[in-house]
């Protein structure tokens, strides 16, 4: 069995609705997991936001026009009356539980789970019963029957492979699963969800479970390039990576993939393919278990970066600095992602400034602190990158460019570089041109 997951844009339209039919129709046993239709989680949030403060008039408006949305989609989509009543009920019925909540319920993040998550619930009742219209044999698999984390927010792997397994048995004779991604119960049985980008994240903990064969995420780009094409051109689909490299280049901002995607289907040495809804006859990528080649394949920046300089005259030759410094970051549940040394003073970035000023306060007691913002974290990513005779030979091409941090041998597959992010662009541009575009040309 296979595991196919859709994001939002794949599914956005009736166009892309019908392509997707044909993407699925086999004689292959397959799990399609939905990702809510495009905007739809964005109109969603938006309107509790609108139910905390009370103003129904907004909130009324955007539910109105999003019904409306939704009841053209069903117009176009079905041309059996009996199915498409059925789904313009199922509709009506949604949007009424919603207003339930929204007059009747005190405000919560119950609430807000519980109305965010009927995008998930839409799109997977359309298109099932889409796929009913046009004579395949499909089901629907309720994600909310199966997916559940823990106390830690991680999946319960036992769980959801005893309860897959069941709804599986459940479902008849079909060829076609229907469920939803994204949307989950928590260790307490509430409505919970796998934050942003997280039907990718459902599709491999799916696919790990019921040992799939294959997982497949498509999406509106054919597989990760080795840049970021929104400021480099001419960049390139890889055909393969390996999972360390597609999750260091998920972490460190390619958008294509969610960061823990890869980590479920690990243990079974399951193949994850990322393929372009919109050119399906591109080959995309696929991530395997082992590598392939040697050097830099792939460069991915993330923004939104933060730097903290800790200096203190005592560092010299003590021990415990270091200690103190991570435990304030721990306290506050503050992740860094780079970290530099010498004697007298640490590095560290972090992307997250809600604790910052918090965490300025205590390290000032012991240490000097200075803060420098709006960075990018540059990240060059392949297999035995640090090992490679063309590596140190990067740093020349950024010579007009100030580095203010580098990370160079934690990881084989990962070097770091952090700059200001007004210099980002021009940083990514120049990589391009030596590693890949002087490479096509020296052949």
């Amino acid at each position: 069995m296979r595991v196919l997951k859709f994001g939002g844009t794949s599914i956005g339209s009736v166009e892309n609705i019908i392509a997707v039919r044909h993407l699925i129709d086999s004689s292959q046993p397959t799990i399609v997991v939905l990702s809510a239709m495009s905007g739809t989680t964005n109109s969603l949030a938006n309107m509790t936001s609108w139910i905390e403060v009370k103003n129904y008039d907004v909130y009324q408006k955007l539910a109105n026009s999003l019904q409306q949305d939704y009841d053209e989609v069903i117009q176009q989509l079905f041309t059996n009356k009996q199915l498409k009543a059925n789904v313009t009920g199922y509709v009506d019925e949604v949007f009424a539980f919603i207003d339930r909540f929204a007059y009747q319920e005190p405000f919560s993040q119950e609430v807000v789970n519980r109305i965010v998550a009927q995008g998930e619930l839409l799109s997977t009742y359309i298109f099932c019963h889409f796929l009913k219209q046009e004579g395949l044999r499909a089901a629907m698999l309720p994600a909310l029957e199966f997916m559940r984390i823990d106390q830690n927010k991680e999946p319960d792997q036992f769980y959801i492979k005893q309860n897959i397994e069941r709804s599986l048995g459940q479902a008849g004779n079909v060829t076609i699963y229907i469920t939803q991604g994204f949307i989950c119960r928590n260790y307490e049985g509430k409505i919970a969800n796998l934050e942003r980008g997280g039907s990718d994240y459902t599709a491999t903990i799916i696919g790990a479970a019921i040992e799939a064969s294959e997982v497949q995420i498509w999406t509106d780009i054919d597989g990760f390039h080795n840049n970021d094409p929104r400021f480099v051109e001419k960049t390139k689909a890889l055909p393969s990576l390996s999972y360390d490299e597609a999750a260091e280049l998920a972490y460190f901002g390619a958008k294509i993939l969610h960061p823990q995607t890869v980590e479920p289907l690990r243990m079974n040495k399951i193949p994850l393919r990322l393929k372009n809804t919109m050119q399906p006859q591109a080959v995309g990528t696929v991530i395997k278990h082992a590598p392939s080649g040697k050097g830099v394949k792939a460069i991915a920046a993330k923004d939104g970066i933060t730097a903290i300089k800790i200096k203190s005259g005592r560092m010299l030759q003590s021990y415990g600095f270091l200690s103190k410094v991570f435990e304030i970051f721990e306290r506050y549940e503050t992740s860094i992602d780079m970290i530099t040394t010498s004697e007298i003073a640490v590095s560290i970035t972090i992307d997250n400034e809600i604790n910052l000023e918090e965490i300025q306060q205590e390290l000032a007691v012991f240490s000097s602190v200075s803060v420098d913002r709006n960075q990018s974290i540059i990240c060059l990513v392949g297999n035995a990158v640090t090992n490679d005779q063309q590596t140190a030979q990067l740093f020349q091409v950024l010579q007009n460019i100030q580095v203010r941090m580098i990370s160079y041998g934690g990881s084989d597959n990962n070097i770091s570089l952090l700059v200001a992010t007004k210099d980002k662009q021009k940083a990514l541009q120049l990589l391009q041109q030596y590693i890949f575009e002087r490479k096509a040309l020296l052949g």
